[in-house]
């Protein structure tokens, strides 16, 4: 819960002789607010005050509280050196030591502590070359990334807003603290930070600073792939999944996901579809829940679409076998961008059967499950309904009333306990050996067929039955 009060504060800058006064803040912006810190967190800052140093919450923690939202962890940042910091506390972790970082343990829980430094020059678009340590507060958040960002707060001084981030946080913007360019060019993956922020918050991007990142997007190249899908992840599965569009309009996309530049330049003259395919890949994320595998997957579900692109004598396009080679192209770009191995076969499994037709019959619905796999197919059929509905209004009540009537077959199958698996069949391949079927590929052939009569027929499955079977073949 936020509430309101005034506050004195003082802290200077570099040269320790012109005085920052946080009253007069106050005064300027009328009342500031007051934040309930966890209490291992206000431990942490009151302990490292009673040692004599300065300690505040620092960055996304205070960003997100002051907008009413529940941090994922709490920063601190203190005019501590590390290993004052250690003298403080009975358990620590050197977990960035040499970076001014010192993790805090309360229980089993830790909190990062770290030194107020300025950063050195920036040697490879993403790491400063030094860190400086400084008693300087103000020279500490002078080096973060945007002024939403750049926050401060202990109860004893409340807000250290020296960026104007809390008029950036009422008016919905992203900005760079000082000079963008300056930002940028010391860590690239500020550029797709900004996007990320930007959809999380539903934010926009300041003119400058969009500037300076269709000016510096290249840069992205020096960024590692992990680090870059870290970011993209973050935004798929934010509430606005499309703001990627942004990363494509400035240019971010072209150095690591070129496939969806070519995906957003591709039309889609056919009555089915409204937009092209890089915007119907937008609106496919939009009526998708924020799951990674599932959000990936509407992003990348139509890549393949481009490179299949015919156009027949009346000028309707058409994009024959694209989920096939749309599969291919998704494992690739996945692989590129360093993503487990896990969500490379949910991705592939959707990418690759988001276009398979279902009859709406009990056998083609148990067939389809067979062919897709149980575990996956429910996910199928939602994202069939996701990817319906960023098409255009053609044939939409018939499309809609045709995916229902699979779902509604679909349970009772379910409910029914059908076979539409090997695991499910009654009869097994040690059951076929004690019949004096000799091991080998004769096994597997013989299962399969009995699965196919009882994906047909589920009432034959039964041990009884399927031996007769055998047997009769035998």
């Amino acid at each position: 819960m936020v509430v309101y009060r005034p506050c004195s504060f003082s802290v200077f800058d570099e040269t320790n002789h012109i005085g920052y006064n946080k009253q007069q803040d106050i005064e300027r912006r009328g009342q500031i607010m007051q934040i309930q810190l966890p209490e291992k967190v206000q431990y942490i800052i009151h302990a490292l005050e009673e040692a004599g140093y300065e300690a505040y919450a620092v960055g996304g923690c205070v960003r997100d509280s002051l907008l009413g939202r529940e941090p994922d962890d709490w920063d601190i940042t203190t005019s501590a050196r590390p290993l004052e910091v250690k003298a403080v506390f009975p358990r620590t972790i050197d977990t960035g030591i040499q970076h001014g970082t010192v993790t805090v343990m309360l229980g089993r829980e830790g909190f990062e502590v770290t030194t107020y430094r300025i950063d050195g020059e920036y040697e490879d678009s993403r790491h400063p070359k030094e860190v400086i340590f400084t008693a300087n507060l103000i020279e500490d958040l002078k080096r973060r990334d945007f002024t939403i960002n750049a926050f401060a707060y202990n109860d004893r001084s409340g807000i250290v807003d020296a960026f104007d981030g809390m008029k950036d946080l009422a008016d919905g913007v992203i900005r760079c603290v000082g000079e963008a360019t300056e930002r940028f060019t010391e860590d690239a993956l500020r550029m797709m930070r900004a996007v990320r922020f930007s959809a999380q918050l539903g934010f926009g991007i300041e003119d400058n600073t969009k500037a300076a990142i269709k000016q510096l997007a290249p840069n992205l190249s020096h960024i590692s792939a992990e680090r870059i899908q870290t970011e993209l992840v973050k935004l798929l599965k934010s509430a606005h999944p499309d703001y990627i569009r942004e990363a494509y309009h400035l240019g971010m996309t072209r150095v690591f996901l070129p496939e969806l530049d070519v995906a957003f330049e591709t039309t889609q003259n056919n009555p089915h579809h409204c937009y092209t395919v890089g915007e119907h890949l937008m609106h496919c994320m939009l009526n998708t829940p924020p799951d990674k595998g599932m959000r990936i997957a509407a992003l990348l579900h139509d890549i393949g679409k481009p490179a299949t692109k015919t156009t027949d004598g009346q000028g309707i396009d058409h994009f024959h076998g694209h989920a096939v080679v749309g599969e291919e192209m998704a494992a690739k770009i996945l692989r590129r961008l360093k993503f487990d191995n896990d969500t490379i076969t949910y991705v592939r499994k959707l990418v690759k059967y988001h276009d398979y037709p279902i009859e709406t019959t009990p056998r083609a619905v148990r067939r389809a499950i067979h062919a897709i796999g149980e575990p996956y197919f429910a996910d199928v059929l939602l994202f069939k309904h996701a990817d319906m509905l960023a098409q255009s209004n053609y044939q939409r009540q018939e499309k809609e009333a045709h995916l229902a009537q699979v779902e509604v077959l679909y349970q009772e199958i379910l409910d029914k306990k059908q076979c539409v698996s090997l695991k499910e069949l009654a009869l097994t391949g040690n059951d076929l050996i004690a019949l004096g079927i000799p091991k080998g590929r004769e096994i597997g052939k013989i299962l399969n067929e009995l699965l196919e009569e009882v994906i047909a027929t589920p009432e034959h499955n039964t041990k009884e039955y399927l031996t007769q079977l055998v047997k009769n073949h035998a």
